[in-house]
């Protein structure tokens, strides 16, 4: 007869584990445990991690009544702001209301005069001519502004944003930004007031007569009109300066 030729399966080989893998587990256990008993010990049966929500919403609490206080505190010092300024019209003190117009803070209506600044057509550009001669600048806007002024103007808006001492004209690129915000060109100036001293201080200005022999030799936009009523926006930028230096 032919032997058997099933497969058996081989012995299992025993397991044994070394003696240094016993050593490893036993010291683990030990500093486990004695991680455990300085934890225990250090924090005196308190939690070691305090619920910091609670204190954040206390604290949040806090600040909100501080703010509800000083704004009641803030409409109380308006109310005695207000009967303080009435009390001293009535005794004969200056207007208020007035010195509130000079410090654009009112909305104010008059006639006016406008003046409007636009860059050279860009088919314009004779033969060597610098570019930015072709444009409006930072300083024509400021000139016509400064001659509107010093012409006795009595409010002033550019591109419908009311001027200020606070106001500023900045060159960025091929805008001009104010209060912020960069605009193109055309750009509109106008002002209240009277308007044949405005259209006057416009013409006598020495930059501005400069200006309009670049307006006729290289089609700049330079055009001054009359508005019998206009109304303008009371100044609603910032109230305070964010950079001054005492004169010496």
């Amino acid at each position: 007869m032919d032997a058997d030729r099933t497969p058996r399966p081989a012995p299992r080989r025993a397991l044994r584990r070394k003696p240094s893998l016993r050593v490893a587990t036993v010291i683990v256990c030990v500093v486990a445990g004695f991680m455990m008993a300085t934890s225990a010990l250090a924090s005196r049966g308190n939690d070691l991690r305090p619920d910091r929500t609670t204190e954040l919403a206390s604290l949040v609490q806090a600040e909100a009544d501080r703010v509800d206080q000083l704004g009641r505190t803030a409409s109380g010092l308006r109310a005695e702001v207000d009967a303080l300024s009435a009390r001293g019209q009535g005794a004969g003190l200056p207007d208020l209301g007035a010195a509130a117009e000079r410090a654009d803070s009112v909305a104010v209506t008059g006639p006016a005069v406008t003046v409007v600044l636009t860059d050279a057509p860009a088919l314009v550009q004779p033969a060597g001519v610098d570019p930015d001669l072709l444009v409006v600048h930072q300083q024509d806007i400021q000139a016509v502004v400064n001659a509107l002024w010093a012409a006795g103007a009595e409010a002033m808006t550019i591109q419908g944003q009311r001027v200020s001492s606070r106001t500023g004209i900045k060159c960025v690129g091929n805008t001009v930004v104010l209060h912020g915000v960069p605009y193109a060109p055309p750009y509109r100036i106008t002002a209240i007031g009277d308007v044949p001293a405005l259209e006057r201080g416009l013409r006598e200005s020495d930059y501005l007569r400069l200006y309009r022999t670049y307006v006729d030799a290289y089609r700049l936009g330079y055009e001054v009109s009359r508005q019998a009523r206009v109304e303008m926006p009371a100044y609603a930028g910032p109230a305070e300066f964010e950079f001054a230096r005492v004169p010496r």
